[in-house]
C-alpha cells in the first residue's frame, strides 16, 4: 500500500505515555525476602504510543505523539523526553489533578515480565476528550497504540478517531493488549473494521479469538473487517495475512538471546510501520518489525534497545546474512 506524501508528518502515535521503572531480574520468591536488592533500577519511557514513537523517530521518521499526561514531575520527563528525540509533542494533553501513570515492571532473568501500574494514573484516566482529533490527522499513518491499554477509549472514542482518520486518508494501524476489564472482540468490532494492519501477539489473539491455530486465528481477526493482521509468534517470528487471502511467516533473526521483553511488541509494529513509511512490500515490513524487536530485547525497557539508524542497519544487514534475498 502507497502513504499519501502531502503530510506533515510521517507517523501520528495515540495511546499511553507513562514512565517504566523496570526492576530485572527477579524470581517469584520476591515477597520472602526483607530486602531484594538489584544492580539497577531506572525510571525509563514507557507505554505503547510513546515507545512507538521513540522508535520511530530514531528510525528517522517524523512522528507526532497525542496522549494525555498530568501536571506532574513524571510528565515533564515525558515531555522533555519527547524534546530530546524530535518527536513532536503538540498532542499531548497536561491536565490538572491527575498523575501521570508509572507502571513497576517485574522482569525474570529470562526476560518474562508483569506489571504492576496506579489505577488512577493518566493510563486508565485519558478518555476521548483528551485526544485532539485534528492533531491526530496530521501523519500519513495513525497507529493506535493498543486495543485495551486505555480502558476509557471505547469501541465509540476509537470509531470518532478512525472515522477521522479515514476522511484524512490516513493508513490506520493497531496493536493489543490483553483486556483489562473483561472487554471481548466483539466489543470493538467497529473500530476494528476501520483497521489496514493488526499486530497483536499469539497469546493475545489466540484468548480473544477462542482458535489455537494460527491461521484459524487470522481469519477471525480478518472477520471484523481487518484488511491485514500480523500475528506475532516469538521466537518463529510473525505469521502475516491479508484479507485477499495471502499469507506468509516471516522469520525471526536468529542467535538472539532476550534480556528484557517490554516493548518488544511496540518496536515491532514501529518497525512495521517504517517498512510501510518507506513503501516496502509485505514481506520486507515483516523483516522490518522482527529485527527492530530484536534489537529491543537486548537491552533494558522498552525503548533503549534502537538507539539511532545506523545501529538498526547494521542489524538488518546481519538479518540478511541469515535470510538472503
Amino acid at each position: 500500500m502507497v502513504v499519501a506524501l502531502d503530510k506533515l508528518l510521517d507517523v501520528v502515535c495515540v495511546g499511553a505515555a507513562i514512565v517504566d521503572i523496570p526492576l530485572q531480574p527477579v524470581s517469584k520468591n520476591i515477597f520472602d525476602c526483607e530486602s531484594y536488592p538489584l544492580e539497577q533500577i531506572s525510571m525509563t519511557i514507557g507505554g505503547d504510543a510513546i515507545n512507538e514513537a521513540t522508535v520511530l523517530s530514531r528510525l528517522g521518521h517524523k512522528v507526532g505523539l497525542v496522549s494525555m499526561v498530568g501536571h506532574d514531575a513524571v510528565g515533564n520527563f515525558i515531555l522533555e523526553h519527547c524534546e530530546k528525540n524530535g518527536i513532536n509533542a503538540e498532542g499531548i494533553k497536561i491536565r490538572d489533578g491527575i498523575n501521570t501513570s508509572i507502571n513497576i515492571g517485574l522482569v525474570t532473568a529470562d526476560g518474562e515480565r508483569t506489571f504492576v501500574s496506579n489505577r488512577n494514573g493518566s493510563l486508565w484516566k485519558e478518555t476521548i476528550e483528551d485526544i485532539d482529533l485534528e492533531k491526530t490527522t496530521r501523519g500519513r499513518i495513525l497507529s493506535y497504540g493498543s486495543f485495551f491499554n486505555n480502558p476509557r477509549l471505547d469501541n465509540r472514542a476509537l470509531v470518532r478517531i478512525f472515522e477521522k482518520a479515514k476522511e484524512a486518508g490516513m493508513i490506520i494501524c493497531a496493536d493489543m493488549i490483553k483486556p483489562r476489564l473483561g472487554e471481548t472482540l466483539d466489543d470493538v468490532a467497529e473500530a476494528l473494521s476501520y483497521l489496514d494492519y493488526f499486530f497483536p501477539n499469539n497469546d493475545e489473539a489466540r484468548l480473544m479469538t477462542g482458535e489455537q491455530e494460527i491461521p484459524k486465528v487470522a481469519e477471525k481477526i480478518l472477520s471484523y473487517g481487518v484488511k491485514c493482521v500480523a500475528v506475532k509468534i516469538g521466537k518463529e517470528g510473525v505469521y502475516i495475512r491479508r484479507n485477499s487471502g495471502e499469507e506468509l511467516i516471516v522469520p525471526a533473526m536468529k542467535g538472539i538471546t532476550a534480556i528484557d521483553t517490554i516493548g518488544a511488541g511496540d518496536n515491532f509494529a514501529a518497525g512495521f510501520i517504517s517498512g510501510l513509511i518507506e513503501n516496502k512490500t509485505l514481506r520486507e515490513c515483516g523483516e522490518y518489525g522482527n529485527v527492530t524487536a530484536s534489537l529491543a530485547i537486548q537491552s533494558i525497557g522498552a525503548t533503549t534497545g534502537v538507539k539511532n539508524r545506523g545501529m538498526w542497519d547494521r542489524q538488518m544487514a546481519e538479518y540478511r546474512k541469515q535470510y538472503p534475498v
